[in-house]
């Protein structure tokens, strides 16, 4: 069974390039033996990150998430089973928060910024699937 999770939380202090990269490249080893595809979006302090899989790998690789230090509220956005993956070409796609349209993130959200706190889980994923559509996922497919 195939499930998607979306989740936000907040970095525990400054994202620095090295540290993102390290989380990327971590994904990118280790998703595909678990099956889990996904789209990791980090704008200032927040992550926003799509997960899919197997309810098993996915469940147990939110829960790893939400012992790493590096997050603090961790929140569940949407869980839901799937029949199909949304984010399947990549072990770990990525967004740069910064580089998002303004008036994309304004469709969405109550101001040009991004706040998946304040804001359904559905509006967010479907910003996410507008990344998408838009090609604004700066890493390759794997």
């Amino acid at each position: 069974m195939l499930v998607r999770l979306l989740y936000a939380s907040r970095a525990d202090g400054p994202v620095a390039s090295s540290t993102l990269d390290g989380i990327l490249a971590q994904c990118r080893q280790n998703n595909p033996a678990l099956g889990v595809t996904g789209l990791l979006v980090v704008a200032d302090d927040v992550f926003m990150q799509v997960l899919e899989g197997g309810r098993e790998e996915v469940c147990e690789l939110y829960n790893q998430i939400v012992r790493d230090d590096r997050h603090k509220q961790v929140r569940i956005l949407t869980f839901e089973e799937i029949t199909e993956r949304k984010f399947g070409a990549w072990t770990m796609g990525q967004v740069q928060g910064g580089r998002i349209n303004r008036a994309l993130i304004l469709k969405y959200f109550k101001r040009p910024e991004i706040d998946p706190f304040d804001m359904s889980g559905g509006a967010t994923m479907s910003l996410l699937l507008d990344l998408v559509a838009t090609a604004s996922i700066v890493s390759r497919p794997d």
